[in-house]
């Protein structure tokens, strides 16, 4: 299955290319970034413990059984149920008691007492959970016949030595953690964490908290992408504030181009005298793939390569520069950490009715409210979504995607909904 057919359900709608932008569609844009970026090359060996957020740069294999030998899934008594003569009651005499830890060194003529965890002699068939027995002194005596395996945990059962556990591009999280331990692994292969630099363009942006002229604003993309690429198989390089100045600008791309495998612009690709990013990386000697998208917001949004490096170009906008990280980048970053993951949009029933104007798919901020009578998630969205209203963001649980030729929308209608959360 390709990237395009998990990310999207019924296809964004944006097949065909507007004849005055000449843009091309979501799924086009997606199916370039594909087809040309791979998963970035070296692997580090780490401690399992140290691997959470790393992707798995081969299959894992299992270096022991779990459970390694046969044991008490309960506290009771091991039995040898083929000795047990009649219809019962029985009496059986206890020829010692196993703790987990133990060795189960005791003769078999009787019933042994052992704990949960704890391995059963080997002449046991069968535990008997001590709530069903009577005990006096050395000697038990339960009325019910146990079946062969009862409360016996069996060697190997869960996970066997040599199989397969993870595959390759495992994203590794907890529950991976708590598998492989069990397996007997110590360590895992992962592959480098991808080498990713920012750079944010745009002479009015000074940092949060800076103090601002008439003709400033806050940086908000800087914060906000680096929060998106915290994670453990990202290594980020460098973080720039550029300027609108094309000599710089080049300079920086062609610097960068030689020490990281992504390169994340925001700002400076649309097609204004001021917007000198994709000059830049022309003078640079890099390629650009494809330049503009039938998508709102984030129309300007590019991706290109420069040497070894890949660049995505997002809008200047935040709310822009979100939807569309969150559409192409994410992807893109997945491709270079052999990742597994894409995000995926599942459908979602709309509270009130939605209008759109037809010709670009959209990307709606929306926020979860309920669930219908079907179990099926309800949310709302805003009648519009404006691409520098960052205050929207806050309630928002994610985007929900309209397609391009769709002018309406009714209450109840079934949508696509990407959420912000990856695991949600």
């Amino acid at each position: 299955m390709t990237i395009m057919d998990t990310l999207r359900a019924t296809g964004c709608g944006c097949e065909a290319h507007d004849s005055l932008y000449d843009l091309i569609s979501i799924d086009e844009a997606l199916r370039r970034i594909s087809d040309r970026v791979f998963p970035v090359e070296g692997v580090d060996v780490v401690p399992i413990a140290s691997s959470f957020g790393r992707v798995l740069a081969g299959p894992e294999f299992a270096a022991s059984s779990n459970p390694p030998f046969d044991n008490s899934a309960m506290d009771g008594y091991a039995v040898d149920s083929r000795t047990l003569q009649g219809d019962g009651p029985w009496r059986l005499p206890v020829r010692g008691r196993v703790a987990a830890g133990e060795v189960a060194d005791i003769k078999g003529d009787g019933a042994a007492q052992v704990f949960t965890g704890a391995p059963v002699p080997a002449w046991a068939t069968a535990v008997i959970m001590q709530e069903d027995v009577a005990r006096s002194g050395d000697e038990i005596t339960f009325d019910r016949r146990p079946k062969v395996g009862q409360h016996i945990r069996r060697t190997g059962e869960d996970i066997l030595y040599g199989t397969k556990i993870l595959p390759t591009g495992v994203r590794m999280q907890s529950r991976h953690i708590a598998a492989i331990s069990a397996a007997g692994l110590s360590e895992v292969v992962v592959r480098r964490p991808v080498k990713v630099a920012l750079l944010v363009t745009g002479n009015e942006v000074r940092r949060a908290g800076s103090s601002l002229n008439t003709a400033q604003i806050n940086d908000v993309n800087t914060p906000m992408l680096l929060a998106e690429l915290q994670q453990p198989s990202v290594d980020i390089v460098e973080v720039y504030a550029g300027g609108d100045d094309l000599e710089t600008l080049t300079a920086q791309l062609s610097m960068l181009s030689e020490v990281v495998d992504l390169i994340i612009t925001t700002g400076g690709v649309s097609v204004g005298d001021a917007d000198l990013v994709k000059p830049a990386m022309e003078a640079a000697g890099g390629e650009t793939h494809f330049s503009s998208v039938a998508i709102k917001p984030g129309k300007p949004v590019s991706f290109g390569s420069i040497g070894a490096a890949h660049w995505l170009g997002l809008p200047g906008n935040p709310v822009s520069a979100l939807v569309t990280w969150r559409v192409f980048g994410r992807v893109l970053l997945s491709r270079l950490e052999g990742s597994r993951d894409v995000p995926r949009r599942r459908h979602v029933v709309l509270s009130d009715a939605v209008s759109h104007r037809a010709g670009r798919c959209e990307f709606r901020l929306a926020r979860r409210e309920a669930f219908d009578d079907l179990g099926r998630e309800i949310v709302a969205c805003p009648t519009a979504t404006h691409s520098a209203r960052v205050s929207r963001l806050i309630d928002a649980d994610g985007l929900i995607l309209i397609p391009a030729e769709t002018d309406h929308l009714p209450k109840g209608a079934l949508v696509e909904f990407l959420p912000f959360c990856v695991n949600d």
